[in-house]
């Protein structure tokens, strides 16, 4: 079979006998929280701020809009997850859909996508662990505790023929060693086991939303309406730093996660059931979450006044007069945050794994230990996140996660309806309700959401992207699995 025409056949990715499959160990409970944990983080904790700087109290729609394609999105994956119980995600869905190469392309996105985002939630932990500290006598110099400056990165890119916007980043230090710190810390307990993990993921996700929950509870009594007004100042439509779409582009990042609860589907108990209840339940309830918080914060402070802080929420808390309740919400990022970097790197080092057990990347870094972790992938994951981290800054580093995602979601979208069409009768536990509606409304969303992405995110993209055709021309389609096998037809 030639590059562009090989398939994986559905059959093979679902024969739970095969070798080198990870252990069944998660229950529905475990991806709910796995998802929760993966959505409401950063997003809410931080790039509340970065959204309501673009759009003004308009950043409410932003984040509805934003809700509503992940929600198209999560249909989606759905879907394919519950049909597909392998690893792999939006990977595995398009090498059975549309041929290795378009899921080598995907997966190469999703690499970005997943090591760019725990870079960015650890870079925004970065951020509340700075202040938490500070309020407890511990003072951290800039050098150690954020990355370079803006001009610094400014003339490191222009090498390369990138030119960031002049107030792309803020003045900075030398590197982020707290984001590098927490990078490492979650990578161990991935490599301790999956079972374990989840279950400290479990316990964290509900200190997190307990924490939320007491912001909503101390700033409704200070809600003032007139922080509403101007609603929408910078515009709707906008392409590039200002505007509804232009925050929603950013504040997507807020909301992806729940295709982290794909990846689990290998190691996912009755995947048919707890798959869609994983995906589809967490989608619902950070949705709920992060609506009663934006409106909370809007409420209680004008936009201008929190947007460009690192750590909104507590500083409304400050400036409300709450200074103990705002260091129990840095205090509980401090801890909770976390938990976005652990779904994260736990999906990235599934789609490492499983590329490298299709012979796409070494077959070396496929190895798997007793406890059913990939070692090397999990350590490889954490070198690339903790290189990001330390040196990039938040704002940059979310715009790039979303371009990743949004390839990735475009890209599952189209592989539910080729398999709807080529195999409308294969069981399906979860059915994606007007499949023909939601697929192309994800689609078509996410195609304007990258539009919206400032100009220097999207070339970085396509570098990146026009780097991973090369590594497949030159490595990965000599040595994937399908290329080695006696030549035949492509699977149906």
């Amino acid at each position: 079979m030639a590059f562009w025409s090989r398939r994986k056949s559905i059959d093979d990715l679902t024969n739970r006998e095969a070798p080198d499959r990870l252990k069944p160990t998660l229950s529905a409970w475990h991806l709910v929280l796995l998802g929760v944990g993966a959505i409401v983080g950063t997003g809410i904790y931080t790039l509340i701020g970065v959204g309501a700087d673009k759009a003004g109290p308009a950043v409410m729609l932003s984040f509805a809009i934003a809700g509503a394609v992940c929600a198209c999105a999560a249909l989606a994956y759905a879907e394919l997850a519950t049909m597909m119980p392998a690893s792999g995600s939006a990977y595995t869905y398009s090498y059975a859909s549309m041929g290795e190469l378009i899921a080598w392309i995907v997966g190469w996105a999703l690499i970005l996508e997943y090591s760019v985002v725990c870079s960015a939630v650890a870079v925004g932990w970065s951020g509340y662990a700075v202040g938490f500290l500070r309020g407890i006598g511990v003072d951290l110099p800039a050098a150690i505790s954020s990355g370079p400056s803006a001009a610094a990165l400014a003339d490191f890119f222009a090498r390369f023929g990138v030119h960031l916007p002049p107030a792309a980043t803020d003045a900075g230090g030398v590197v982020n060693l707290p984001a590098i710190v927490i990078i490492f810390a979650v990578a161990s307990l991935l490599l301790v086991g999956t079972r374990e993990s989840a279950n400290v993921n479990s316990a964290l996700v509900i200190v997190k939303i307990a924490a939320l929950a007491a912001f909503v509870a101390i700033t409704l009594p200070r809600f003032d309406p007139a922080h509403f007004t101007p609603f929408m100042p910078n515009g709707f439509l906008s392409h590039g730093e200002r505007g509804v779409m232009a925050a929603a582009a950013i504040i997507f990042f807020a909301f992806y996660g729940f295709d982290a609860v794909s990846t689990a589907a290998e190691e996912t108990k009755d995947p048919g059931k707890n798959l869609s209840i994983g995906i589809v339940g967490s989608m619902a309830v950070c949705t709920l979450i992060y609506m009663a918080v934006a409106a909370a914060a809007i409420g209680a402070m004008k936009v201008g006044d929190f947007a460009r802080s690192s750590e909104p929420l507590s500083f409304i808390l400050r400036t409300l007069g709450h200074p103990g309740a705002a260091g129990l919400i840095a205090g509980a990022a401090v801890v909770a945050l976390p938990t976005v970097i652990l779904a994260f790197m736990y999906g990235q080092s599934r789609i490492f794994f499983v590329m490298a057990r299709d012979g796409l990347l070494p077959r070396r870094l496929g190895h798997v230990s007793k406890r059913g972790a990939p070692v090397a992938m999990t350590i490889v994951t954490a070198v690339i996140c903790s290189a990001i981290g330390g040196f990039l800054p938040l704002a940059d580093i979310a715009a790039l996660a979303n371009a990743g995602t949004l390839a990735a979601f475009i890209a599952t979208s189209i592989a539910l309806i080729v398999l709807r069409l080529r195999e409308p009768n294969r069981a399906r536990p979860f059915r994606t309700p007007l499949a023909f509606v939601v697929a192309p409304a994800a689609i078509l969303g996410c195609g304007y959401l990258f539009y919206n992405l400032p100009e220097v995110t999207q070339k970085l993209f396509f570098v990146w992207m026009g780097a991973g055709l090369a590594v497949y021309f030159l490595f990965a389609a000599r040595n994937s699995e399908l290329a080695k096998k006696a030549p035949a037809q492509p699977a149906d």
